[in-house]
């Protein structure tokens, strides 16, 4: 069954122990990781150094900073087995080499096994499109629990 981002989902891919509100580090890399880990500390990621590969591979193919001050890094990989998403936001921002310059501030993370090509891209899509709305944006910027954060998704997908 392919897993995409719809509101009786939200709290199965991304619940609250994806989501933290503290500003990530502003490297990259670091901010990467630091998402990474919490997918990690919440048991959904089975090796982080593959995870890891995984993310920095499809970080060297082409930018992940999709704009309006998003960043979505996101690999597929056996690292992980099942479809997951975490999230942070950065008040300074984060450089994600997005095509309007701009650092992303609201960061999510998308990992899903080798085999969910088809949950990959309908998570992403779902999430961008929601994103693209200056509300859902708003509302995350304002958001101040992870359970806040949930709530936004819902709402925005629904």
């Amino acid at each position: 069954m392919t897993e995409t981002l719809t509101e009786d989902r939200i709290e199965t891919l991304a619940p609250t122990d994806h989501i933290t509100l503290e500003s990530p580090p502003a490297d990259k890399q670091a901010c990467i990781e630091h998402l990474l880990d919490l997918l990690v500390e919440a048991g959904r990621v089975d090796d982080r150094e593959t995870a890891l590969e995984a993310l920095l591979a499809r970080e060297a193919e082409t930018t992940t900073g999709v704009g309006m001050g998003i960043g979505i890094p996101h690999a597929q990989t056996e690292a992980v087995s099942e479809p997951s998403v975490a999230f942070t936001r950065s008040e300074a921002g984060v450089d994600f080499g997005s095509m309007d310059g701009e650092p992303a501030r609201l960061i999510f993370m998308i990992l899903v096994p080798e085999s969910g090509a088809d949950d990959h891209l309908s998570i992403l899509s779902t999430l961008s499109r929601a994103l693209m709305h200056d509300e859902t944006r708003d509302a995350l910027y304002d958001a101040e629990t992870p359970e806040d954060v949930q709530a936004v998704l819902t709402e925005a997908v629904a």
